[in-house]
């Protein structure tokens, strides 16, 4: 869907005003507030936020800035959503595996191939304001003293080699696969006959050197960020796990604001990740596939007979812990994929 159906769908569902989307003058009060998240410079989780501030400041002549603190400067997802559930943050960014610390509900999205980049659009209509994923990830989040601001784009993981050619799920058996603590995470790597070795991600690119490790699976852009790639040699569009980045507000913090900043945000937040979605993730993903091929990296296209076969081999995975999940949300995020 694009921008200006998102827009006016917000304006149907009353969210936004016409005046606002029309950027009349902004009457609202004067404000600062802090974000925090853990992206590197250049980016597009790290572009996302940025654009969401200037817009922020744009919308409201300037009397509403938007302190971004990038880079884990003020530490990991983890301490940063905590920081905004006490309120010493009005704003934390974490990735959807990590919120699943929060609650288990946000472990739907680790749940393998419960969702494919073919049916993107759908999953960005539930996502954003006015959707059924939203609003149902509204009242999860203000269980726990949090309110979502923005779903930035993280992207599709792929499994990658630094040793052995990846054309088909089987080539995965037998090679030493880096995981993070998700227990997702940990049974999909079995289940496709790996051997996981959970590993912090600043350890990764020397446990790639060392052979500690043989594999791993991540975005191409996050992989080329954290220069992965100079160690890699094959790799497989898997797809077979989507994540997301969550900008979380401190509830109270956020019932506390005046409706035209709130408004103001909403705003700036839905074109913010409308940009990242259809511009800036679309170009690093394309940056990052060339510097890939530039460093003779064989990138192997899975046809949907190979992505089925990924699929069911991680069935029983699926099955396991969506049964731990709530019916209704798993079948909301599958109702995206129609």
């Amino acid at each position: 869907m694009k921008p200006a159906t998102y827009l006016s769908g917000l304006i149907a569902l009353g969210l936004l005003s016409l005046s606002s989307i029309t950027h009349a003058e902004y009457t609202g009060p004067a404000l600062k507030f802090k974000l925090a998240h853990t992206a590197p410079p250049g980016n597009h989780i790290t572009g996302a936020y940025q654009k969401f501030a200037e817009l922020v400041a744009e919308k409201s002549d300037k009397k509403i800035q938007v302190q971004v603190f990038p880079n884990a400067v003020l530490g990991s997802d983890r301490v940063l959503v905590e920081g905004a559930q006490r309120g010493s943050l009005e704003i934390g960014v974490s990735s959807t595996p990590n919120l699943a610390n929060f609650s288990n509900q946000f472990q739907v999205f680790d749940l393998p191939y419960i969702t494919s980049p073919e049916k993107q659009e759908q999953l960005y209509e539930a996502m954003n304001p006015g959707g059924s994923l939203h609003t149902y990830f509204e009242g999860v989040a203000n269980k726990i003293g949090l309110h979502p601001i923005m779903y930035a784009e993280y992207g599709y993981r792929h499994f990658v080699s630094a040793n052995k050619p990846l054309n088909k799920a089987a080539d995965l058996a037998g090679l030493k696969m880096r995981t993070t603590d998700s227990p997702v995470e940990v049974e999909v790597a079995k289940a496709l006959h790996t051997n996981p070795a959970p590993i912090a991600w600043g350890e990764v690119y020397t446990a790639l050197q060392q052979g500690t490790i043989d594999a791993e699976g991540n975005t191409f852009p996050h992989l080329a960020g954290a220069k992965h790639h100079e160690t890699l040699k094959y790799a497989i569009t898997s797809a077979h796990n989507y994540g997301m980045q969550v900008a979380m507000a401190n509830k109270k913090w956020w019932d506390s604001l005046d409706p035209a900043v709130q408004a103001v945000i909403q705003e700036a937040a839905l074109e913010a990740v409308t940009y990242q979605r259809e511009t800036l993730y679309p170009a690093n993903e394309k940056k990052a596939r060339a510097e890939f091929e530039e460093l003779g990296i064989k990138i192997h296209d899975a046809t949907p007979e190979e992505i089925e076969e990924f699929k069911q081999l991680t069935q029983p995975v699926f099955d396991t812990y969506a049964a731990q999940l709530p019916a209704e949300l798993v079948k909301m995020v599958q109702d995206t994929q129609k």
